[in-house]
């Protein structure tokens, strides 16, 4: 009898590997982020992008058009991030006062820890906020922000803790400010006072001083 023999097994042909679209995005975006703070939009390159995002340029065409779009994607990025941060504050469910000082760290820290939202922002004014104009999304998700600003206002307000009819983007305009001017103007700013804006402790102090010019503004007479 001839004897049987076993067929050899043979392997499925595998998949080609997904492209893991996005990881590629996420690479693509975190180089944009660096090259427009450290060039700005006009002095920013989109090959540079895509050789320091380790990808072809045909892919950050694919995701975001032109340059023009990945830089949109970034500004988008990075406020999305600072909105959704102020959102799980959770402001609602704390007292108005406690609410409010929370916000104003919260700010300052963030600006402090975000330099890059600093040099996007001052970026952008240069450009007189015509990029930013053509995001609806950004826009929309401030909504919400302004919201909660008003709502911890008038709590504080009815509670006899806050003073009446506080504006609500003008207190939101002075918290920036007291996070940011420090940030982005460190460098004339201790030339002229003699002083590293930079140290910790004078940023330690700066946060408490921030957190007391507000509260202070904020309290009934």
């Amino acid at each position: 009898m001839p004897v049987s023999q076993s067929r050899p097994s043979i392997d499925p042909p595998k998949k080609p590997q997904k492209r893991n679209a996005e990881e590629t995005r996420e690479r693509l975006l975190n180089a944009a982020t660096l090259e427009f703070c450290e060039r700005g939009y006009d002095g920013a390159r989109i090959e540079r992008i895509a050789k320091n995002a380790c990808c072809n340029i045909r892919m950050a065409y694919h995701y975001f058009d032109d340059k023009e779009g990945l830089y949109l994607a970034v500004l988008e990025r990075v406020y999305s991030e600072l909105r959704q941060k102020e959102k799980d504050l959770d402001l609602e469910h704390l007292d108005p006062a406690s609410g409010m000082r929370r916000l104003i760290e919260f700010t300052f820290d963030h600006m402090g820890a975000h330099p890059e939202f600093v040099s996007l922002v001052l970026n952008e004014n240069l450009l007189s906020g015509r990029m930013l104009r053509k995001s609806s999304k950004v826009v929309h998700e401030t909504t919400p922000l302004v919201g909660m600003i008003k709502n911890t206002l008038g709590r504080g307000e009815k509670a006899g803790v806050f003073r009446h009819a506080v504006d609500s983007m003008q207190l939101y305009v002075s918290i920036l400010s007291l996070s940011f001017v420090h940030i982005s103007n460190r460098y004339t700013l201790s030339i002229i006072f003699e002083k590293d804006l930079g140290d910790p402790q004078w940023l330690r102090e700066r946060r408490v001083h921030a957190v007391d010019v507000i509260m202070s503004y904020l309290a009934r007479d």
